[in-house]
């Protein structure tokens, strides 16, 4: 299997739901597969297709709301983490697999999280390590641990065989049925390039092209831009999303520098959408309706489409308000994360403009960061489209009036109105 195999899994953002914002650590079968039915029978024909299963799914007593001081995952022979099967029932083999064949029976694809490095209970035990002639006290850099996660060490990586446990990782995983990764903790920063290369090298191997997502992304630099279209589909640009417009309206900014750089398999990821009901056992907050106004809602989205973002969920599905799911099953919207190309036009004060190519015509946002609702004149020639015929609003589905070059438009306090001029 060749990278490009991967990228070609990635051609588009990927779109689907992610445990954390609702579960944290702590998700069970029983939810995996209620946003899965869920996500099929509601989303699926939207593009909705993912389904990926985070952080601690080896740990049979995780925590509810903060990970524990000290890890205990379920481990195999390896020192290769496998699902707690007191949260995972099917799993009781020792394999992901049922679970895995149950997602793809809907017609979806199956994730899951993984923190780098190799656990600290194997390197405790001084477990071989799978095709590596080696064991894993030898191979741990107890140097490099992640600083606010107690399960691993760091791997290094000058140590022979240190590559096999990686390779071993994500052979079982293909195995199982695996097709997509979250690897954590290698954008922190430091951004764990070493780290990266080793893990893209063991999908390479592996014979299943598993997308390869980057986590977390805080103070993320342009200079590992090459590597990480080069080993990964998408990293994260900024830190853990919640539900709060300051962190949404810091948001403008990462997007506006990033979305000329997307291509096609190689994403930056502006997190996941904390919409819906989350925090139901999650480490932010309390379990709640997301705190975001539903025309915040609708601006997160906007954005996220215009930009070319992965659209992940961050949701209980089951529980999502009407008008949430609405956002998420707009066609004509969805249809703007396959442009061709993205950017900010104008930032001036509360005003940003952003314009993205499509295949016919093109798609202007403009958004409205101000307290309050404001009228706003959007000269066709300021876009770049002083020939536009028409206009459509695609957030209400009908045609706006163009008068003498300029569309006049009230937009909502922290709110969005998305255009398709041609």
């Amino acid at each position: 299997m060749t990278t490009s195999a991967r990228k070609h899994a990635a051609q588009r953002p990927p779109m689907g739901w992610n445990s954390w914002d609702c579960f944290g650590g702590s998700v069970t079968e029983d939810e995996v597969v209620a946003n899965a039915e869920f996500m099929a029978a509601e989303l699926k024909p939207f593009g909705w297709d993912t389904v990926v299963v985070d952080i601690q799914w080896y740990e049979p007593d995780p925590g509810r709301h903060a990970y524990n001081a000290v890890a205990d995952p379920v481990l195999d022979a390896w020192g290769r983490q496998l699902p707690a099967p007191n949260r995972f029932p099917s799993a009781s083999d020792g394999s992901f697999k049922a679970l895995a064949d149950r997602v793809h029976a809907l017609g979806l694809r199956f994730g899951v999280h993984m923190m780098r490095g190799i656990p600290k209970k194997a390197v405790e035990l001084d477990l071989p390590v799978l095709g590596g002639g080696t064991t894993a006290a030898q191979i741990a850099d107890r140097a490099n641990a992640c600083e606010w996660n107690p399960d691993n060490y760091g791997i290094d990586h000058t140590a022979p065989g240190a590559q096999a446990y990686y390779d071993s990782q994500v052979a079982q995983f293909a195995e199982w049925g695996v097709d997509f990764v979250k690897l954590d903790d290698v954008l922190h920063p430091p951004t764990q390039s070493t780290d990266i290369a080793a893990y893209s090298r063991a999908i390479d191997k592996c014979g299943r092209p598993i997308v390869l997502s980057l986590s977390p992304g805080k103070a993320l630099s342009f200079a590992h831009l090459e590597h990480l279209r080069e080993h990964a589909e998408m990293w994260r640009i900024s830190d853990d999303l919640w539900d709060d417009w300051s962190a949404l309206h810091e948001m403008f900014q990462r997007a506006a520098r990033w979305a000329p750089h997307q291509v096609p398999g190689a994403w930056g990821d502006a997190d996941m959408l904390p919409l819906g009901r989350i925090g139901i056992r999650a480490h932010v907050g309390q379990d709640r309706v997301s705190r975001l106004t539903l025309e915040e809602q609708r601006t997160m989205m906007t954005l996220w489409c215009m930009m070319r973002s992965p659209l992940m969920f961050g949701g209980h599905l089951p529980d999502t308000p009407a008008d949430t799911l609405e956002l998420l099953r707009n066609r004509e919207v969805l249809a703007v994360l396959g442009n061709r190309g993205s950017r900010e036009l104008v930032r001036d004060h509360s005003l940003a403009v952003w314009k993205a190519d499509l295949d016919e015509g093109a798609a202007v946002a403009v958004f409205w960061l101000g307290d309050e609702d404001a009228d706003v004149d959007l000269h066709l020639a300021d876009v770049g489209e002083a020939g536009a015929a028409g206009a459509r609003d695609l957030w209400q589905g009908a045609d706006v009036p163009v008068e003498d070059g300029r569309i006049r438009l009230r937009v909502p306090a922290h709110g969005a109105r998305l255009l398709r001029l041609g």
